[in-house]
């Protein structure tokens, strides 16, 4: 029998994962900071037999080290364009990511024709999402729990072509594979035009985060979606709300430009007139993935678990390879409704989704699945790697009392647990 101690702390897990102010809601970037200037002539530091204020005596050629002479990086600017495999620009704005031995760092976004153009590294002002929030990515961070930690440069210089090896350039749309170009050998002269990023429709997937009614919209409703993702990423949502209400009075099928005006509703806290107008962009396109993500966060607010469940089977229906995500609300949603064999099998589908463990919380939620089905010991092992992947979590107390009474039932003695670092 599952212990009645552990089943409370179980219960308390599945309504704190959605009701956490970390979900939800994107995360703040950093503030772009100056970038620091080389001084066109070192200062003397004091040292053995240097006193401040003085001129050093300038060495002799032959004690003269290459280090004294410092060099100066230029940065490395790249532009280039994307198209779908049938040749157009996509609808909307695409991210664009850098990826070094196999970690990603978003550089930009695609412009409404699908060109790009920034300067690698400069990124700490980049929004991670170029329309008002992706839920995915809400979710989990940067690009739907990657890193957003700098790669490449050293102590806030600009990327340079040293910094490149390993490293290629990519598009990121869920539902389609991007062809990569290599960074390798790039020089700060060299044309900043890399070419066309090629990205090519995952087969036998239906469900995407563009909507393709977007290339339908007449000129007039396009200028009124542009201006109003301009004024939402200045977060002047009533000017953004205007906009998106002129883009679809003129384009009644404006799926996007729907969906963007649901955002603004949410963030003036109108749930309501929100929902409507997720449904509106759904009822335009109904493989447009992104409303069906706002309605499943907001119904797990609100702890309507079969709606969760619902509302993310569909999302997993159209797309089950981009959007780890929905497998972790469809597992919390699932766990709540002790349907535990469907929720261990989405909770295990967004591990493997996420090999790198950016996003740990999903070992916490297996761990209390599975010692829902009494499975202690694979419980317990999910715990310690949450513990081992999030050492400073907020909630770590409670997984170690978690962790504790797991070790009681299986009368196992307390193995070490990662405490936080001071």
């Amino acid at each position: 029998m599952y212990h009645r101690s552990l089943r409370r702390l179980a219960l308390h897990t599945a309504v704190a994962l959605v009701l956490s102010p970390s979900f939800g809601k994107a995360q703040q970037q950093a503030p772009p900071q100056q970038m620091p200037q080389p001084s066109p002539q070192p200062s003397p530091q004091p040292g053995p037999g240097r006193s401040p204020g003085r001129t050093p005596t300038m060495p002799r050629p032959d004690q003269t080290r290459p280090e004294q002479f410092p060099t100066f990086d230029r940065p490395i600017f790249i532009s280039g364009k994307v198209l779908l495999d049938d040749g157009t620009p996509p609808p909307e704005p695409v991210a664009i990511e850098r990826v070094c031995h196999g970690q990603p760092r978003t550089e930009g976004y695609t412009d409404t024709k699908g060109r790009f153009s920034f300067q690698l590294g400069n990124n700490l002002a980049v929004m991670q999402d170029a329309s008002i929030g992706n839920s995915d990515q809400d979710l989990f961070g940067a690009g739907g729990g990657r890193s957003s930690r700098p790669l490449g440069g050293v102590g806030g210089r600009p990327i340079t072509e040293r910094d490149l090896m390993g490293c290629e350039l990519r598009a990121v749309l869920p539902g389609y594979r991007s062809e990569p170009i290599s960074l390798a050998g790039r020089r700060t002269l060299d044309n900043p035009d890399v070419g066309v990023i090629l990205l090519k429709r995952i087969a036998n997937v239906e469900g995407l985060t563009v909507s393709l009614t977007s290339a339908m919209a007449p000129k007039d409703a396009k200028k009124a979606y542009e201006k109003g993702l301009k004024e939402a990423t200045k977060k002047k949502w009533a000017n953004a709300r205007v906009q998106f209400e002129k883009a679809v009075e003129v384009y009644p099928k404006y799926a996007a430009a729907w969906f963007e005006l649901g955002r603004v509703y949410e963030q003036e806290q109108n749930a309501e007139e929100a929902r409507k107008a997720y449904s509106q962009a759904l009822s335009a396109d109904d493989k447009f993935v992104k409303p069906y993500m706002r309605l499943m966060e907001m119904a797990a607010r609100e702890q309507k678990w079969e709606e969760v469940a619902k509302t993310s089977d569909k999302v997993l229906q159209l797309n089950p390879y981009d959007f780890p995500g929905a497998y972790f609300y469809n597992a919390v949603a699932n766990l709540s409704l002790r349907n535990y064999d469907e929720a261990e099998k989405s909770a295990r589908e967004a591990a493997k989704l996420d090999p790198k463990n950016s996003f740990p919380k999903i070992r916490h939620v297996l761990g209390i699945i599975l010692a829902n089905k009494n499975q202690y010991e694979a419980a317990a092992e999910n715990l310690r790697l949450y513990l081992q992947y999030a050492p400073q979590a907020a909630d770590g107390d409670v997984v170690r009392k978690q962790l504790a009474e797991l070790d009681r039932l299986i009368g196992a003695k307390p193995a070490p647990v990662a405490q936080p670092q001071q």
